[in-house]
């Protein structure tokens, strides 16, 4: 179920400091895309505000990245307590960079991420006329269900193994590595 992603597109964890650079994308977004991400229309402010809680929460974002820029992102954020068996997942991706299979990884890597935190049930939230989303949380065999003109999509997910924990560390490793030269690249680059 690996597809390619747009050539110079990375995705992997963000951390921490990475903060200034959801908020940032998330700011770019469309009308339609924000509108989509988030449910309905929100503020400059409520943007910022969300960013805020993310990092300091038990989130675990990742990022679709183009020449250093974040350019799309997934948030897994749990129902309550650090180790819920509930959680929420979030996608947004720049117009640009819609329907080139990005989704799909970020979701892939979300669920393996929730796997591995003894999540059971992933939801996923989108709008009714969200049909970008529906199609990716089916791709993901979710079970879909309309709620008040929206659709919520629920994807059960496997018990963590030995070997998807491996997997996270592996790629985990990579995207530090990833991240560091990509640091080390911009800092070099000709102005």
């Amino acid at each position: 179920m690996h597809e390619l992603i747009p050539d110079g597109g990375v995705i992997r964890k963000l951390w921490i400091h990475e903060a200034p650079a959801y908020r940032d994308h998330l700011l770019r977004l469309d009308a339609t895309s924000r509108r989509s991400r988030f449910g309905g229309a929100v503020s400059d402010d409520f943007i910022r505000k969300h960013v805020d809680s993310s990092i300091v929460l038990d989130a675990v974002l990742h990022g679709f990245f183009v020449d250093g820029v974040l350019r799309g992102a997934s948030e897994l954020r749990p129902f309550g307590s650090r180790f819920a068996r509930e959680a929420e997942a979030a996608f947004s991706v720049e117009a640009p960079w819609q329907s080139h299979g990005v989704g799909s990884e970020l979701l892939r890597r979300t669920l393996l991420a929730a796997r591995n935190r003894g999540v059971k049930y992933l939801h996923m939230a989108c709008l009714a006329e969200n049909r970008r989303m529906q199609q990716l949380a089916r791709k993901f065999d979710a079970d879909l269900k309309f709620d008040f003109g929206s659709i919520v999509g629920e994807v059960e997910a496997a018990r963590p193994t030995p070997l998807s924990i491996l997997r996270e560390i592996v790629t985990d490793s990579h995207d530090v590595g990833t991240a560091m030269l990509d640091a080390q690249s911009r800092l070099i680059r000709p102005a």
